[in-house]
């Protein structure tokens, strides 16, 4: 499958680099697993994975390390995936990244890691191997034209000249769309809101004017996240609100200015006047109130108990409000793009286009078999090869009177709670690549092919407010900036960030709560810079610099 390759492989520079300076054959291959007579391995690989999210029910005698996905892989490839490090949250997974660092714990073969500072901890302490020369020898070449799309992945795992991992199946996120009661707007003789003027308009209708019918002041218009940073990046978003008066600069990340310099979202002029707005809105009662207190997942609740009438979220979320439907008659669910600027540009919202980092162990030396096992899994990304419908046939699809189903309760084997294949990988969850394409394709009217393109078919039956969202966010991708520093904190970041950022929610907080006056803005945007905000933008600027 040839993918179109946007930017220059950042590997090109890197790994002629790592030849000038490998003279003493310190990061060389020692050599390639060797292949048997049947083309598979015979080894083992240990890896460590951080695993947050239930891997479905494993069958008698069976778990992480066996079950059917391992017993495939080294039935396929003759590679045994083995988890010998293993955390359950990212906090319990980091400290156990931490206790290899001092011997405590063993510093698998491969494994994942979420933290900058980790990972610059880890290439510090010298036990991380150097893989540009395997990456040119052994990555795969449909691999590399994804990697070559998204050159700011290897950032975090760049250090003079030399590469020491590479981002988790790096592609775009599901892009975030508006979600609304649409039976409120036709109830009012409503449209969905364009701009912030219309929002504005619609958001005190669904405050002030009974959207429900029922006779009782108890419905709001807009639901949000606001016990953090004012950009959440999945559900009970808020961010375009701010990006409609600071185009790509959003709160808590840091975008390219005119000059080429990076910037900082949440210091932006442009936040007074969305601070300001809102401030005005939560007075008047249109916004979910305790939203200072109350965590992304829980502030969605707001729109599935019927209180709200407007969320932000991924397209997913749809589903996880569908109570609504079963439990308010008449409740229906559509969603919409976000507003634009007044300008006619979009709001922006933040991508993260990688799901952690896969790093190796200095010792380790079956890149090749690594590479191979990678590119093996990644079939299921593809919809194509050995996982065209899914990983295990009778676990994740099955081919039931000639026809591939996805629903395990029909599977012939029906299983109520099926054991998820995708969950026992190198990485915490399936690679994924341009995964809202299908939605989008589907709907459009191309016939079905590929497992993705079958699922959704399926879901269109099922769920076709959500199949039309991820349809809709296919073509709002456009919409997405990602956040241009995510290298180590910088040396004042590590000692005043936690400080600043405290700063920032407070203000923030404070300003919309009608606890403080629109000036406390400007008084927080000097005291950031004071505080060392102007060094932690110069230092970004540096770095920013040596990756440029």
């Amino acid at each position: 499958m040839k993918l179109k390759t946007l930017v220059k492989p950042l590997w090109t520079a890197t790994a002629i680099l790592a030849l000038a300076a490998c003279g003493n054959g310190t990061d060389q291959q020692t050599g390639p697993a060797e292949k048997n007579s049947d083309g598979k391995y015979d080894l083992t690989i240990n890896i460590g994975k951080q695993q947050d999210e239930n891997a479905g029910r494993y069958a008698s005698g069976d778990d992480i390390n066996n079950n059917p996905m391992t017993r495939k892989t080294e039935e396929d490839l003759g590679i045994k995936i083995n988890t010998s490090l293993l955390g359950g949250d990212a906090s319990s997974y980091n400290t156990k990244l931490r206790l290899s660092l001092t011997g405590t714990e063993e510093l698998p073969d491969v494994f994942a890691a979420y933290d900058t500072q980790i990972i610059s901890d880890l290439i510090e302490s010298g036990r991380l191997r150097a893989i540009d020369d395997d990456i040119e020898k052994y990555m795969p070449y449909r691999l590399k034209e994804i990697y070559d799309q998204f050159p700011e992945t290897f950032y975090p795992v760049t250090k003079d000249g030399k590469t020491y991992g590479i981002a988790v199946a790096p592609t775009f996120e599901d892009t975030q769309v508006m979600i609304i009661r649409q039976d409120w707007l036709d109830n009012l003789g409503l449209e969905a809101p364009t701009n912030m003027e219309e929002f504005e308009n619609v958001i005190r209708a669904f405050t002030e004017d009974d959207p429900d019918g029922n006779g009782i002041d108890d419905t709001y218009g807009f639901t949000y996240q606001g016990n953090g940073i004012y950009n959440v990046g999945w559900v009970s978003e808020v961010s375009p609100l701010f990006s409609a008066n600071t185009g790509k600069f959003l709160p808590g990340i840091w975008q390219e200015n005119e000059n080429g310099e990076l910037e900082y979202g949440s210091v932006q002029e442009g936040n007074r006047k969305t601070l300001e707005k809102m401030a005005e809105w939560h007075a008047n009662g249109y916004l979910f109130q305790e939203a200072a207190a109350t965590g992304a997942w829980d502030a969605m609740g707001e729109f599935t108990q019927g209180k709200a009438g407007i969320f932000i979220a991924r397209p997913w979320a749809i589903g996880s409000v569908s109570d609504l439907i079963e439990n308010v008659p008449g409740a229906e669910i559509k969603a919409y793009p976000n507003i634009f600027q007044d300008n006619g540009e979009p709001t922006y919202q933040q991508s993260s286009v990688n799901d952690g980092y896969i790093l190796f162990n200095k010792d380790f030396d079956n890149m090749e078999a690594f590479f191979e096992y990678y590119d093996y899994i990644y079939d299921f990304a593809f919809g194509t090869g050995e996982f065209t419908y899914g990983f295990v046939q009778g676990e994740d699809w099955d081919e039931v009177d000639g026809e591939i189903v996805f629903d395990s309760k029909l599977f012939n084997e029906p299983k109520e709670d099926p054991f998820m294949p995708g969950k026992t990988l190198v990485t915490k969850n399936a690679p994924s690549y341009d995964r809202m394409r299908p939605y989008y394709d589907v709907v459009n009217g191309k016939t079905p092919e590929t497992g993705a393109e079958l699922r959704v078919a399926a879901s269109l039956l099922s769920d076709p407010v959500q199949v039309h969202a991820y349809a809709l966010a296919y073509e709002e991708m456009h919409t997405f900036v990602p956040n241009l520093f995510n290298g180590e904190p910088t040396e004042t970041m590590k000692r005043n960030w936690e400080q600043l950022q405290t700063l920032e929610k407070q203000t923030y907080t404070n300003i919309i709560y009608g606890n403080a006056p629109i000036t406390a803005f400007d008084d927080f945007v000097q005291e950031w810079k004071e505080q060392g905000g102007d060094q932690i933008t110069q230092e970004v600027n540096e770095w920013y610099q040596t990756i440029k």
